[in-house]
């Protein structure tokens, strides 16, 4: 419904820049002193005008909504046994199994160790590789301050 939503928003936005290019060229045309305005200010403004606009907003909105759904796909994928994950409804819990035929993952929640069966689209966030991530970029930029402080000194390895 969100990923609708979006598409339709792109949709009027480009429809409502469209119109407002080519009302921008009628005025031109007919100019203040009834003058034609020549036909290559017509054409830039008509369709090069729009096209430049659909590139922006590709590029600003699209693009990056892709790349991140292409990375909640991949992190779908490789959840593995012990990891800790929220599903999209809320629901904490603890991969138990993943059966890659069904595409389902079976989940352990709370302290009742109540389990669900759930797919993997489901899934939205992995923490335990998240948090697998924020402790190797922490451990990096500790790195690079240390090597800042004593530049002299290698680094081990």
């Amino acid at each position: 419904m969100k990923n609708m939503l979006k598409k339709l928003s792109v949709f009027v936005t480009t429809g409502m820049l469209f119109l407002s290019a080519n009302l921008t060229a009628f005025a031109a045309d007919t100019g203040e002193s009834g003058q034609q305005v020549s036909a290559g200010s017509a054409i830039l403004s008509t369709f090069i005008l729009p096209m430049v606009v659909l590139v922006f907003l590709y590029l600003l909105m699209i693009r990056p909504q892709q790349k991140q759904e292409k990375e909640v796909r991949a992190m779908q994928e490789n959840l593995q046994p012990g990891d800790e994950i929220i599903t999209r409804g809320g629901i904490v819990g603890i991969v138990l199994r993943v059966d890659n035929n069904t595409k389902t993952v079976l989940i352990e929640t709370g302290s009742n160790h109540v389990r669900i069966r759930v797919i993997q689209e489901a899934i939205a966030q992995n923490i335990t590789a998240e948090e697998a991530i924020a402790a190797e970029k922490a451990k990096k930029q500790k790195d690079k301050m240390n090597h800042a402080l004593n530049p002299g000194k290698p680094k081990d390895e």
